[in-house]
């Protein structure tokens, strides 16, 4: 059986890549959340910015979390999209839901 397709959104919902191309994950330190794909180009998306309306900064371990939310959808059954979302008052959060 395939592993279903897993999907990373911007916090804006701008962009969406595809979490299989993803080849790193990143965190510097205003808070901004990369991830760099795979490829000749070698792309880098910002998922997250210091810049976003609410100005909080990420968990310093946002971007391993993220990882962590990527593998434990890659053992599920169906495809999903990840985003990262800011709540009060828990802060920010990586969320997903099916496609």
């Amino acid at each position: 059986m395939a592993a279903p397709d897993v999907w990373v959104a911007k916090v804006d919902g701008s962009d969406v890549v595809r979490a299989a191309a993803i080849v790193g994950v990143g965190r510097d330190y205003n808070g901004n959340v990369t991830v760099r794909l795979s490829g000749g180009d070698q792309a880098v998306v910002t998922l997250v910015t210091d810049n976003v309306p609410h100005g909080s900064q990420t968990p310093e371990d946002f971007h391993i979390q993220l990882v962590r939310v990527i593998t434990e959808l890659a053992d599920t059954s169906e495809a999903a999209i990840v985003r990262p979302a800011h709540a009060e008052p828990g802060g920010w959060a990586w969320r997903t839901s099916p496609l």
